[in-house]
């Protein structure tokens, strides 16, 4: 198995100049060559290349489905992209981007699906395109792009997701929700991540890219709700563990006395799991 890294992202520019896409709908056309990223210190109008977006999208989420393949066959499952389920609000236009299910089907029923990935990835250095060739030169603090889950848009996105899953109804109680990036969280997002794990409208956000940066970097949050993967077996057993719990979500805000009788109700049951089930069912009553 191998994770994200510089040789990934010059597979992708490779094969799409080859097949499908123009230099130009690539790479930043400055006055000293063609960029993957504006370089910092260069002095240029700001620019978005917005061409590059769905090539890529396309692009991670057939790498993730390749990389998790594997992963989800050891837990008797399949790796499917663009997954529908209409129970989780699950629509053609907002698929899920990879989802582990006991079918290989895009259009599921939500008790098939068993976990869930929004796909957040980009391409993380900068490189130059000279001669029909793909020239690494700098990481991602030596240009002026934020990829990934640097990007304070695409985080509030992905969260967005996840909620609208969450408030979807009963049937997404039970799913695990997991976002998948390719760089580090940025400093600013270390507490919210573990807040949004310890809430429970999302169970973790990893980065597939063990090396982003020659230096020290942000490899993992306090909490861990966002951690680097860095082998196959961390990879597997973040998935199995997933895979193999009773999760429940449930959100609420009621007052303290309610809460207290809910509490005192749900432990006059025999067992910790029956404890459990009295309290989700009352509190959600």
């Amino acid at each position: 198995m191998e994770l994200w890294n510089n040789n990934t992202e010059i597979t992708f520019f490779t094969e799409a100049l080859k097949n499908f896409a123009s230099v130009e709908q690539l790479f930043y056309n400055l006055h000293s060559g063609y960029f993957a990223y504006i370089p910092k210190g260069f002095e240029t109008e700001r620019q978005t290349l917005q061409s590059r977006n769905s090539l890529i999208g396309q692009f991670t989420e057939t790498w993730c489905k390749n990389l998790f393949n594997p992963v989800a066959q050891k837990l008797g499952l399949y790796a499917v992209n663009g997954v529908v389920c209409n129970e989780l609000g699950l629509t053609r236009q907002t698929s899920a981007d990879l989802a582990f299910c006991t079918t290989d089907n895009k259009d599921q029923k939500a008790e098939n699906i068993k976990l869930l990935f929004e796909i957040k990835m980009s391409i993380v250095s900068n490189y130059q395109y000279i001669d029909g060739q793909i020239k690494y030169i700098g990481d991602y603090k030596q240009h002026k792009g934020n990829p990934s889950l640097l990007r304070s848009d695409s985080m509030l996105k992905a969260t967005g997701k996840a909620i609208n899953i969450r408030v979807s109804g009963m049937e997404s109680t039970k799913i695990p929700i997991i976002v998948l990036g390719n760089t580090p969280v940025t400093k600013n997002y270390t507490k919210k991540v573990d807040f949004l794990k310890q809430s429970g409208v999302v169970q973790g956000f990893w980065s597939l890219n063990p090396n982003p940066i020659n230096d020290k970097f942000i490899n993992q949050s306090p909490q861990e709700a966002f951690q680097t993967i860095y082998n196959e077996k961390q990879l597997f057993d973040n998935c199995k563990m997933l895979v193999e719990s009773e999760f429940n979500y449930f959100s609420s805000m009621i007052a303290k006395q309610k809460l207290g009788a809910i509490i005192k109700i749900s432990a006059q049951e025999q067992s910790d799991v029956a404890k459990a089930e009295k309290f989700l069912s009352l509190i959600r009553s």
